[in-house]
């Protein structure tokens, strides 16, 4: 099974992992950046979470060739925090989220792809109930318009919204490529071919069935109240809607309460919590773009816990 983990060398470095270290990765995936992690802890614990249970159980095999001083969690990263408390684990060395689709999903038939004629599906998780499916056929114009714009930033939102709505009253819209139609349809050929719309309505789909942006803004918060002094926290992000959330709460946590601002003796309370290892996001090396095309988007970001 091919995988690429985008910016893998610059996240692992992020860490600073040390060989007594406990670390987290919040979306084990197919265990690219994981085997990375175990192969340098020797008396650590790696803590890998994941909603696929097939990405686990692959995972599982890899990672096995390599040690056991891993635990595997399935479930979303949201419940981080409570999962790793059941474990009697409260504080950690590093934790590292790299986001969106992994390569395999992507290749899959899961209806993640606009280039193949696949099932609507776009399920992270398979044994959550709502699917794209459900999304194209049975939310109201006003909701398909919202998530489109907001999910997918998508300029014409509200024509591809109508036109799905128009379509779904003579028959249930079931694949990527009915989709496609519709959306090329309701736009119009040089809009589409042009600016491929069908990139941003698949993308704002995707987020809503796996709640991926309500999810991270919930864990950010506490995955730095977990991290031990001087731990690191790695995220890599594949879209601007992902990156402006990680952005604007490193920052809210890396600066001074606006409250006590200028005050000469700052209560400990209201200190940062972290700071910023790198102002400006990491980007993909033109040796990984040649590689790898998926890396284009990606946007890497590190803080410690002070």
């Amino acid at each position: 099974m091919k995988h690429y983990s985008v910016l893998k060398r610059e996240a692992i470095d992020g860490l600073q992992i040390k060989e007594d270290g406990i670390y987290v990765d919040a979306t084990l995936g197919y265990a690219g950046d994981a085997s990375e992690i175990l192969k340098r802890i020797k008396r650590g614990k790696l803590f890998a979470f994941d909603r696929d249970e097939e990405a686990l159980k692959y995972s599982d095999e890899v990672l096995q060739k390599l040690g056991n001083s891993y635990t595997l969690i399935h479930s979303d990263f949201v419940h981080m925090k409570e999962k790793l408390q059941e474990l009697e684990i409260d504080k950690v060395d590093g934790i590292l989220f790299d986001l969106g689709v992994s390569s395999p999903q992507l290749d899959e038939n899961r209806g993640f792809s606009f280039m193949r004629d696949e099932t609507l599906d776009m399920r992270m998780d398979r044994s959550s109930h709502i699917t794209a499916q459900n999304i194209v056929n049975e939310y109201s114009y006003e909701k398909l318009k919202n998530i489109f714009y907001q999910y997918g930033e998508e300029k014409q939102s509200a024509l591809i919204a109508k036109k799905i709505v128009e379509v779904r009253k003579n028959k249930q819209i079931k694949t990527t490529k009915e989709l496609c139609d519709i959306i090329c349809t309701a736009v119009g050929a040089k809009y589409y071919y042009k600016t491929h719309p069908e990139r941003n309505i698949f993308q704002a789909i995707r987020i809503e069935v796996n709640e991926e942006l309500t999810d991270l803004e919930k864990v950010l918060p506490d995955a730095i109240s977990l991290l031990k002094p001087k731990g690191r926290l790695v995220v890599i992000t594949f879209h601007s809607l992902e990156d402006r959330i990680v952005k604007q709460i490193f920052k809210k946590y890396s600066e001074v309460d606006k409250m006590v601002k200028g005050l000469p003796d700052i209560p400990l309370e209201y200190q940062p919590l972290i700071k910023l290892i790198n102002k400006k996001p990491i980007l993909p090396s033109e040796e990984e773009l040649k590689e790898n095309t998926r890396s284009a988007s990606a946007k890497l970001r590190i803080v410690e816990r002070i």
